[in-house]
């Protein structure tokens, strides 16, 4: 038989972790990454953070220090003083007017916030933008842009930002970031317990330096409306049941996330609320160039086609979709509740 193992045995073969310290600033943003980590499942985010060995030095959410108290934990950063591992932003860049940065300056400072962040990224081991505001400049960013937003090192699609392109941290990463609007609880969690655990490398991040984690998958993945999606079914309305790609302006084939199996506390997404897929993880989502919920056609084909399929074949395979829907679909795709069951098979009593 063999012997229970204790558990200080357990802890004594784990690995312990080594205290990575993690400091969060707030920029141009609404604060909703912050409000979606404080929601993390699996772990939470306590537990999380303590088995990676990270300690919080300040958070604007978790964090009792205020005034003086922060700003000495920020100069003792810039002294060499205090050790920094991973510096988090959320929300844009602000470098107005003109790039000075005076829309945006830190209370008690007299520097505007794009100093800081500028000089502590140069102190930072890694340097993470939590967001698609801090990754690219976000809803921050939109429309005329008066207070020139933009992400830690991309201007939009462009490569470049507050930091540069060839920004590297003393890690010899560049800025990872975690897009999204708001972020997944778990991508953000479990991509800063991977650097505390230094687990993380350049390999597994994608074209735009997102964690690939999350950002190998399409939102198209999972799915619930994915039968009404292949006999191209289609919704009409937002409280339709049907496949939102052809008339409701759903990017779902084209987003790259996991949101549709990695599911929002367990339970939810924005298709299984009923609301089109935005791609709120890629930069100038938040100008699509047409309300977020119209389908944008030309000679009655979308334009958004799933990035990964030819359009001629695209049209081709909707065309016998259609062809070849059952009822229970098309009836069903534009009500708001299901209509017609699945057939059981067996007989009628």
């Amino acid at each position: 038989m063999n012997k229970p193992v204790s558990k200080a045995e357990i802890e004594k073969l784990s690995p312990k972790a080594e205290k990575q310290t993690l400091l969060w600033l707030q920029s141009g943003g609404c604060g909703g990454c912050s409000l979606s980590l404080l929601c993390a499942e699996g772990p939470d985010l306590i537990t999380g953070f303590e088995a990676a060995g990270i300690e919080v030095l300040w958070h604007p959410s978790l964090s009792l220090e205020t005034g003086s108290e922060f700003t000495d934990i920020l100069n003792r950063i810039l002294s060499g003083e205090q050790q920094l591992d991973i510096l988090c932003l959320e929300g844009s860049a602000m470098c107005g007017p003109n790039g000075t940065g005076k829309f945006h300056m830190m209370a008690g400072t007299g520097r505007p916030m794009i100093d800081w962040i500028k000089d502590l990224s140069s102190h930072a081991k890694h340097v993470v933008a939590v967001g698609s505001c801090a990754a690219f400049g976000g809803i921050t960013a939109a429309g005329d842009n008066e207070v020139e937003a933009v992400g830690l090192s991309y201007d939009g699609k462009e490569p470049g930002g507050l930091l540069g392109s060839e920004f590297r941290s003393q890690s010899g990463l560049p800025v990872v970031n975690i897009a999204g609007c708001p972020t997944h609880p778990n991508w953000v969690l479990e991509t800063l317990m991977s650097l505390a655990f230094n687990s993380f490398t350049e390999a597994q991040m994608d074209d735009l330096e997102r964690p690939r984690s999350y950002t190998d998958h399409l939102v198209h993945h999972g799915c619930p409306r994915n039968e009404f999606y292949e006999f191209k079914a289609s919704a009409e309305q937002p409280s339709d049941l049907g496949c939102m790609m052809e008339h409701m302006g759903c990017l779902g084939t084209q987003a790259r996330a996991d949101c549709n199996t990695r599911l929002w506390n367990g339970d939810g997404s924005c298709l299984r609320g009923g609301y089109a897929c935005i791609n709120c993880t890629a930069p100038k989502f938040e100008e699509p160039g047409h309300p977020f919920m119209e389908t944008p056609k030309i000679a009655g084909i979308p334009i958004g086609l799933p990035t990964d399929m030819p359009k001629a074949w695209f049209v081709a395979l909707a065309s016998l979709s259609k062809a070849a829907t059952p009822d229970r679909l098309r009836e069903n795709a534009t009500a708001d509740h299901i209509k017609v069951p699945p057939s059981g098979g067996g007989k009628k009593k």
